[in-house]
């Protein structure tokens, strides 16, 4: 009986740490709290700005094939761009400023 008990419970946890480890890692809509979201500190709100928008800004500021866009808990868009032939790592922030990252 102790063993069927052990088992049981060894199946509900590891159940309950997949189901966890999937919605932590779902997009989140904008204006959901953040919480629980890897890297993410408690209150961190995502904003309604859209990969679409900050390739349109990139692209205003010179930078063309924008790719690989991801939002960060800050609501910055990290993803690769051309500038000038050469590629280059990008983030555009929620206001629309291109900021080229490393080097």
């Amino acid at each position: 009986m102790m063993k069927l008990s052990l088992m049981a419970a060894a199946m509900m946890l590891a159940v309950a740490s997949t189901a966890y480890s999937q919605s932590a890692t779902q997009q989140m809509s904008p204006g959901a709290n953040m919480v629980g979201m890897p890297g993410c500190h408690f209150g961190e709100r995502i904003d309604g700005t859209t990969a679409d928008q900050a390739a349109k800004h990139a692209q205003a500021a010179g930078y063309s094939a924008v790719t690989g866009l991801k939002k960060s808990c800050d609501n910055n868009w990290h993803g690769q761009a051309m500038l000038n032939g050469a590629p280059v790592n990008v983030m555009i922030t929620p206001d629309g400023r291109v900021v080229q990252e490393g080097s």
